[in-house]
């Protein structure tokens, strides 16, 4: 007994020597400050999203927790502001499955905040179905809703400038085959599913790729990343304006 908790001791100790010091991202160790600066985050009531909203309300952005579950979204806005410091952290109600919901949101963001510096489209989706508008579901809230999202927000980006685009892809994206002869497959199955959201991400990549070439000398800069282990670690540096 004594030797197999010896070998799992040893064998986590190595773990954790290896995970530290080739596994991990490097950590993002920038303090530029957003004050005055506006986010808005999609996604950002659980895991990536929060946590790079926590960092943007950190470093003194006012930050826009776009999310589709009020409950969630308001509790996430709540969490960041009492560990932050930060009172400008705002919830925003923003079902990226519906077009109607995107649309209601851009009103509402466009008419009652001056600023947009960053927009960080983070939010993503695996499941079965289709959104209100008949689109599968994950192809549609991870592409075509922030498509249009980006699409409605833009001018306020420009206005904005420097300003910046950051999507959060995949490296599921190497899965991806976009048949565009078939924009909207069923997703009835798990396979399905899973390869629409390697087609999402794809998308995302190739549609970031795109936008940047459109707005090259508009000072609106376009990037996607691929999270990995350590989210913070690759998103940070994206997106602090400096």
């Amino acid at each position: 007994m004594a030797v197999i908790l010896l070998a799992v001791g040893i064998s986590l100790g190595l773990y954790v020597l290896i995970y530290y010091n080739f596994i991990r991202g490097r950590q993002c160790k920038s303090d530029t400050s957003l004050k005055g600066k506006t986010v808005i985050v999609t996604g950002a009531n659980v895991g990536i999203g929060k946590m790079t909203a926590l960092d943007m309300a950190n470093r003194g952005a006012r930050v826009i927790l776009a999310c589709r579950v009020k409950e969630t979204g308001e509790a996430a806005a709540y969490d960041i502001r009492r560990l932050s410091g930060n009172n400008q952290v705002l919830f925003m109600k923003l079902d990226l499955a519906s077009i109607a919901s995107i649309k209601s949101f851009c009103n509402t963001f466009l008419s009652s905040e001056p600023r947009l510096d960053i927009l960080i489209n983070n939010a993503g989706i695996e499941g079965k179905g289709k959104t209100e508008d008949g689109f599968n579901l994950v192809f549609g809230v991870n592409h075509l809703g922030h498509f249009l999202l980006t699409h409605l927000l833009l001018d306020r980006l420009k206005k904005c400038s420097p300003s910046r685009i950051v999507v959060v892809a995949s490296r599921a994206y190497r899965k991806g085959r976009i048949d565009f002869k078939n924009l909207n497959p069923s997703g009835e199955t798990w396979k399905e599913c899973f390869q629409a959201y390697c087609d999402s991400k794809l998308a995302n990549i190739l549609y970031a790729r795109e936008l940047a070439n459109r707005l090259h000398g508009t000072d609106v800069t376009c990037y996607s990343v691929h999270p990995g282990r350590s989210p913070l670690a690759v998103l940070c540096p994206l997106v602090i304006l400096g």
